[in-house]
């Protein structure tokens, strides 16, 4: 599917944007992404065929695609470059919380691809994907800022390798799908797919760090 620019900065112009994804919506297949591009010169594009090399905004998904999880905006084009610019914040965090750095990065990978403004279907925001309540929990006034939101996933991580004995895969199942469906489960990994895949896709991600 060929892009469809549109511009952006007047009123009419965001309305036949909005025409223009609805349109997009009616062509598509059963299982799609929708991107956004905005160039240097304020013309917006929609397209289901990103670039390599240029950073899209993921808009919307549709179906069951394994590449993008439960993600409804994620910058995935962008991804080397934000983990070479977040890398050292990452790094920092994690010596000051006393997490291995590692180990936060392949949460970082797994939950955001390095993405600071990432968001999910659930609400879930930022590089940690930290839920709402989840952010108010350990003083996170602001999770789209980037230390804020890492030093907020930094410090749950400590306190779940505390509660489930240094156990990775339990700390990361709890992390995906809470502490108490891990205790409900008898301190197993509970039986959901996407908790199982998170664990598995970090382990490996930590294994290859």
């Amino acid at each position: 599917m060929e892009e469809h620019p549109v511009k952006t900065p007047s009123v009419s112009g965001l309305i036949v944007a909005l025409v223009a994804t609805v349109l997009l919506f009616q062509t598509l297949p059963a299982t799609a992404e929708i991107y956004k591009y905005e160039d240097r010169s304020g013309n917006l594009y929609f397209t289901d065929s990103p670039m390599k090399g240029v950073s899209y905004t993921l808009l919307w998904r549709s179906g069951n695609d394994p590449r993008f999880g439960s993600y409804s905006r994620i910058d995935i084009a962008g991804m080397k470059q934000n983990r070479k610019r977040l890398s050292p914040l990452i790094d920092r965090v994690a010596r000051r919380e006393q997490v291995h750095p590692g180990l936060l990065h392949a949460v970082v990978r797994a939950e955001s691809a390095y993405d600071s403004r990432a968001l999910s279907r659930k609400g879930a925001q930022g590089l940690m994907q930290l839920m709402p309540a989840t952010a108010r929990r350990f003083g996170v006034r602001d999770s789209w800022d980037p230390e804020q939101n890492l030093v907020g996933g930094a410090r749950y991580l400590k306190i779940l390798k505390k509660m489930f004995d240094d156990d990775l895969e339990l700390v990361l199942a709890a992390y995906n799908a809470g502490e108490n469906a891990v205790r409900k489960y008898g301190n197993q990994i509970p039986p959901f797919p996407e908790t199982r895949d998170y664990v598995r896709k970090v382990i490996s991600l930590l294994g290859n760090s």
